[in-house]
């Protein structure tokens, strides 16, 4: 597992913990999927990244627009049902990924152990960014 989780209950709002555009949104549908599915880019002292937010409801993809800006503190989406997030009890997978090496509205949350050491490469620990941890 390559992100970070965090449990709360269905319908609670996502918060941008920065500015940024949405590159590409999609509903990854089927079990232990991420369901639908919101990607932001950000780009900080020259430097593109992305942030994934995943599990969300299908509500969340409704009125985005590629390139739409979004700044730090807008409600992007709210957290979806067992029934639409890949029958996962409500939570959102948030990544950061320094590359998305051509993905789209998708990328991997969850790898095997053969490639967790490229994987954790590109996709460095949320806390960098969150701060969580005091």
């Amino acid at each position: 597992h390559i992100g970070m989780d965090f449990w709360c209950d269905a319908g609670t709002a996502v918060i941008a913990p920065l500015d940024g555009t949405i590159h590409s949104f999609q509903d990854n549908e089927g079990f232990g999927n991420y369901g639908p599915t919101i990607i932001l880019e950000h780009i900080y002292n020259e430097k593109t990244f992305y942030t994934l937010y995943g599990h969300l409801s299908r509500q969340s993809l409704k009125n985005l627009a590629f390139g739409q800006i979004i700044e730090a503190g807008y409600k992007i989406g709210v957290l979806g049902s067992p029934k639409v997030n890949g029958d996962y009890a409500p939570h959102l997978h948030f990544q950061v990924i320094e590359d998305l090496q051509g993905f789209s509205g998708d990328y991997p949350g969850v790898v095997s152990k053969v490639d967790l050491d490229s994987y954790l490469k590109n996709c460095p620990d949320p806390e960098l960014l969150l701060k969580l941890r005091g």
